[in-house]
């Protein structure tokens, strides 16, 4: 394997370059969240010739590089954000649409990955999977699952690497365990009597009520969670009425639960409710909570994670300490099913904030992104090889 290893990166790092070219036009293209049709071409038509070649989940892809068999899985990410670019680079996208979170990194480093494989060979297929809609719900990773392509191909392991500016440029997290938090959203409307504001006596006020589920949602992870597991509550929207001397009739919050731990995640959800109804009952109001589900906790295979992070410093990356936040993936639904191994690529804090205008990756996490993806899947070959 470390011959194999040795050739691999050989034959990787011939690809930077044709790789970082890609990567530009791929940013300068962006597709949002079900639209990535022209965005699955362009890595399609990057691909060495004569690969199998499969649509799924409607604007998605699989390609597979080698023969029959047990094989190994790569997952990158065809979607963009909608937010204009601000970086001001000659390959900015101008559509109002912006790889903000690094998936034209993944994608063309993914794409120098399959060519690699191609060129050495493999013990063990790999299986690059081209995913839609990760930025949107319904979720991109459950469609794949539920077209069953994953187990046709009789994928081992899964693999996947994102770049993240709180590491530094050359820094690879490849970290055992739960990484990342399951994210669920809230609605909270509170229910009242409108009416005007001179007269709060005429009335049970949804705005009260909503301000004091405000303030008491934030007890719910200080009091309710053991503070030695992970866990936010936050409240991002907060919407009622139109006029200042006007008493609305409702008032409405939105927000994420997030949670490292499942139990913990069902209790964060009950006490929600309870503290929405409690805090509406004493101020005369009623209360109305709606949850959607959202990505479960990323768990990563500590076998895998032991093995990318010895690869990784043979490639001449930095192995970084653990990295685990309360950013959500739904790469979290591979890995159960799957032994799956999701490692963070530090860009520097220069890169920018994920998810924002100005956000931009250095050529440099092209090249780092494709060593870590190479790494998982030694890795993984290694750790599951085919039976």
């Amino acid at each position: 394997m470390r011959a194999l290893g040795r050739q691999l990166e050989a034959a990787l790092r011939d690809e930077f370059a044709a790789a970082r070219e890609i990567r530009r036009h791929i940013h300068a293209h962006p597709d949002l969240s079900g639209h990535e049709h022209a965005t699955t071409r362009t890595v399609i038509e990057q691909m060495p010739a004569g690969l199998r070649v499969e649509e799924v989940a409607g604007s998605g892809a699989i390609v597979r590089v080698g023969g029959e068999g047990a094989c190994v899985a790569v997952r990158t990410e065809l979607d963009a954000l909608p937010i204009t670019e601000r970086t001001l680079v000659e390959w900015a996208a101008g559509n109002g649409a912006m790889h903000a979170c690094g998936h034209d990194v993944h994608l063309s480093a993914g794409i120098a990955l399959a060519r690699a494989v191609h060129r050495v060979g493999a013990p063990v297929p790999l299986v690059l999977v081209l995913q839609p809609r990760e930025e949107t719900a319904p979720s991109g990773a459950m469609d794949v699952l539920d077209s069953r392509a994953l187990e046709r191909h009789q994928v081992r392991a899964m693999i996947g690497a994102h770049v993240q500016p709180l590491l530094a440029s050359g820094e690879v997290a490849s970290t055992p365990g739960t990484v990342n938090a399951s994210a669920d959203e809230f609605t909270v409307r509170m229910l009242g009597v409108g009416g005007h504001a001179a007269y709060p006596h005429l009335g049970p006020d949804p705005v009260l009520a909503l301000s004091l589920f405000v303030a008491a949602a934030q007890q719910l992870v200080a009091r309710d969670v053991d503070p030695m597991t992970p866990a936010v509550v936050s409240i991002g929207e907060i919407r009622a009425g139109s006029s200042p001397n006007v008493r609305p009739d409702h008032a409405v919050a939105r927000g994420t639960l997030r949670s490292f731990d499942p139990a913990q995640r069902e209790l964060l959800h009950r006490r929600l409710e309870t503290v929405a109804s409690g805090v509406a009952e004493s101020v005369g109001c009623k209360s109305e909570v709606h949850l959607d589900l959202g990505e479960p906790a990323l768990h990563n295979d500590p076998r895998l994670a032991k093995a990318a992070a010895a690869n990784l410093q043979g490639f001449g990356l930095t192995q970084s300490d653990d990295l685990r936040s309360c950013g959500a993936d739904d790469f979290a639904y591979y890995a159960q099913r799957f032994p799956s191994l999701m490692m963070f690529v530090g860009t520097g804090a220069s890169s920018g904030r994920l998810h924002s205008a100005d956000f931009l990756a250095s050529d440099e996490a092209v090249d780092h992104t494709a060593l870590a993806l190479a790494a998982g899947y030694l890795a993984a070959c290694t750790a599951f090889p085919p039976t």
